[in-house]
């Protein structure tokens, strides 16, 4: 396990890690923006793990931000979304951030299903730890909510199962590691598009008003034919790692 700091010549080779994302997932206007600026401008905070032939096989990216400051406080409604412009907001005027938010972690698909995931969170922990941070939350998408994409998501998140610990897959990794749930982000990632751009992502006709069922979404995407756009707005939920 390395961070790009330490290790700035495999930037390329993380960049260049396939991935599993629907393509929708990845036209977040406030994601597309910032998301590729984590690995250069907080290496620090980007984590990788090679397969014996040194390959990367999975990746791990953290933003640190200021939770604790006028107009913040709570973990926002938005998110994904609102702590990647917070994250950035601050390192442009110098605020010292006291938190870490995870943003992302990602398996190359050939490698998913040998406990990566769980991993890389430990590590991502580890590492806030080191720079001096005694927490990391994270707007955590859950796993198989997609399965049941028109379950509220107040309620699919505080799910449990016999054991207590969450139903879904991923938020359990997240509580094993020994996070808390904290609260919903229901608007935590936000896609609008023209049709024609979201029938070429998912193959589906979007020609029918109302909610449509798009494979991968957490929720209905809200089609609206006469306008010609359709928007998704995706929850997430806010959970929490006391370091």
């Amino acid at each position: 396990m390395s961070s790009l700091a330490a290790r700035p010549e495999m930037l390329q080779a993380v960049l260049d890690m396939p991935d599993s994302w629907a393509e929708f997932t990845t036209q977040d206007p406030v994601g597309d923006s910032h998301y590729g600026r984590i690995p250069v401008e907080f290496p620090q905070h980007v984590l990788f793990a090679e397969n014996e032939r040194g390959e990367v096989v999975a990746h791990a990216y953290s933003v640190p931000f200021r939770l604790d400051t006028e107009g913040r406080g709570e973990l926002p409604d938005r998110g994904w979304d609102q702590v990647l412009v917070w994250a950035f907001a601050d390192l442009r005027r110098g605020v010292r951030p006291d938190t870490v938010s995870a943003i992302s972690i990602v398996v190359r698909p050939d490698a998913q299903g040998l406990g990566l995931s769980g991993r890389m969170l430990e590590a991502m922990r580890d590492n806030a730890r080191t720079h001096g941070f005694t927490e990391v939350v994270a707007p955590v998408r859950p796993s198989a909510k997609h399965l049941e994409p028109h379950t509220p998501i107040e309620e699919y998140a505080h799910r449990v199962r016999e054991d207590g610990l969450p139903h879904d897959p991923w938020l359990r990794v997240h509580a094993r590691a020994g996070a808390a749930v904290e609260r919903v982000a229901p608007a935590s990632m936000t896609v609008a598009a023209s049709l024609e751009e979201w029938r070429g992502w998912t193959g589906l006709p979007f020609d029918t008003q109302g909610d449509i069922e798009v494979p991968g979404a957490l929720v209905p995407v809200r089609c609206e034919p006469e306008r010609g756009y359709a928007v998704y707005v995706e929850p997430n939920v806010w959970m929490r790692h006391r370091l």
